[in-house]
């Protein structure tokens, strides 16, 4: 498998953005193509970015929510220090929880970063012009996609405009029309399942927050589901996949990487982290 290069914090000393991996996109194979698609993104924007590889560690946000407050200072002081050695000033998550973390639990333990979430990245690369997306092919068909809002994306952080902005910039040109909004959205949103640590607890599948939330995307009519949040897409995967349906569940980010050119003069299609179990994000 081709791996797009994603140079460490070490190869790359002068970085001028920090590109946080987090867990999931570390060690779930299914986030990994989330971090395969934003590396490849990246690149072809020519984004003079590094990762932390092997130093990067939990932000500690599951284990605070679910009340282990020491483990959470434990994490984030020796996230901080590894983040001051490097100098990082300005980071990019396409997880919200690492982005809330960081962004509003780090400074009461001297961490300040400006942090955003890679929906907000990619919509301005391409307002810029920095990202360039391919024609879609003549007479291609693209299936219709609605968005699920995640709670800390939504509700907590304010962030909704920036993930309708890029994929409709993915969209445009493809017949697939506008986005198909559910009813509850944006700040209104309900949520996956997944927020406040259910991530980890076991419901049958048919009282799962999840598979109620993916009944309301599917009754868009749309065939894709687009999220932004690894927690989110585990949870409307499985709730699609709970209601029969065999319709897509996709990062913004897989969505956009989709319309870039075959050959990008930056690189491959593929991400592999140092610290990942398998293939994520590879160093330069």
């Amino acid at each position: 498998m081709d791996i797009p290069a994603a140079p460490t914090v070490r190869e790359n000393p002068n970085f001028e953005l920090l590109y946080w991996i987090g867990c999931a996109g570390s060690y779930d194979r299914r986030a990994q193509r989330v971090a395969r698609a934003m590396v490849r993104l990246l690149n072809a924007a020519g984004v003079n970015f590094a990762i932390l590889g092997s130093e990067e560690k939990c932000t500690g946000d599951s284990a605070r929510r679910l009340g282990d407050e020491f483990l959470f200072q434990e994490l984030a002081t020796a996230n901080i220090a590894t983040l001051a050695k490097y100098g990082v000033r300005k980071i990019v998550a396409h997880c919200p929880h690492c982005l809330n973390a960081l962004l509003r639990d780090y400074p009461a333990f001297g961490g300040h970063y400006e942090v955003v979430h890679h929906t907000q990245l990619l919509a301005d690369l391409l307002a810029s012009g920095r990202l360039k997306l391919a024609s879609p092919a003549p007479g291609a068909a693209t299936a219709s996609v609605t968005y699920h809002d995640p709670c800390y994306l939504a509700r907590v952080n304010r962030i909704h405009a920036a993930p309708r902005e890029v994929l409709q910039a993915a969209l445009n040109g493809t017949g697939a029309g506008p986005l198909r909004e559910m009813a509850r959205r944006e700040e209104r949103t309900s949520c996956c399942g997944a927020g406040g640590g259910r991530m980890w607890m076991e419901e049958p599948p048919a009282q799962r927050v999840s598979t109620q939330r993916a009944r309301e995307a599917l009754g868009t009519g749309a065939g894709t589901v687009a999220v932004g949040c690894p927690f989110c897409l585990t949870q409307m995967t499985d709730g699609v996949a709970a209601n029969g349906s065999e319709a897509r569940v996709l990062d913004v980010a897989e969505i956009l990487a989709e319309r870039l050119p075959a050959n990008p003069a930056s690189g491959s299609p593929a991400v592999a982290t140092a610290n990942a179990a398998g293939p994520a994000v590879a160093s330069a």
